[in-house]
């Protein structure tokens, strides 16, 4: 099942992330675009996503440097916009994927498209390995360890239905009883044309 690679391409990349558990470490790309297109933009959309989570981390330090946090928000800005393109750039692998299919008259579309779906898959990858840390964490208390492993219970219950929804809506995809779009996310904040505190400075 496609969800199965991308599961374990997600723990891959969130352990190998966790080898030094710094935001400035190098990214190394181990699937070729070339070779498993696929597995490559699985990887480094996950690798995005870990990034991230520690830069939401460290922000909400109380007592970081406000310009060391102004540096970090455009760094979370960036990321963001890392995030969608790499969105993008999945569903058009699903898209050329899928181009020959012949859609059914009857055929329906889903409120989101595959790739934003791995997106969630992603980040619940993410979710489940920190409540993993915190429902095994030595140095609290047990009360604090049995909350968070009834919610880890609730998280993986979760990856399997989301897994399932993937492979259900993917399966319809293939045998032309729904169809996909691909809608450019047009954030506007981030262009200098259509922000007017950006339009306004040039």
């Amino acid at each position: 099942m496609i969800t199965k690679t991308a599961n374990t391409i997600f723990q891959e990349v969130i352990a190998k992330y966790h080898v030094l558990d710094s935001v400035d470490q190098a990214f190394e790309n181990p699937y070729k675009s070339e070779d498993d297109l696929f597995s490559h933009l699985l990887y480094r959309k996950c690798w995005i996503d870990t990034v991230q989570w520690h830069y939401e981390d460290i922000i909400r330090d109380p007592q970081i440097d406000p310009v060391a946090a102004l540096t970090l928000k455009r760094q979370i800005d960036a990321s963001n916009q890392d995030r969608t393109d790499m969105v993008e750039y999945l569903d058009g692998y699903f898209l050329d994927l899928y181009e020959a299919v012949s859609v059914k008259d009857n055929a329906t579309i889903n409120s989101e498209s595959p790739a934003w779906a791995f997106d969630r898959l992603s980040i619940l990858a993410l979710k489940i390995y920190h409540m993993t840390e915190e429902a095994t964490r030595t140095d609290a208390t047990d009360a604090h360890r049995a909350a968070c492993q009834t919610k880890l219970d609730v998280l993986l219950e979760q990856r399997v239905d989301l897994s399932t929804a993937i492979e259900q809506l993917l399966g319809d995809i293939e045998s032309g009883n729904k169809f996909m779009k691909v809608y450019k996310q047009m954030k506007m904040y981030n262009d200098d044309e259509l922000n007017p505190v950006l339009r306004g400075q040039k």
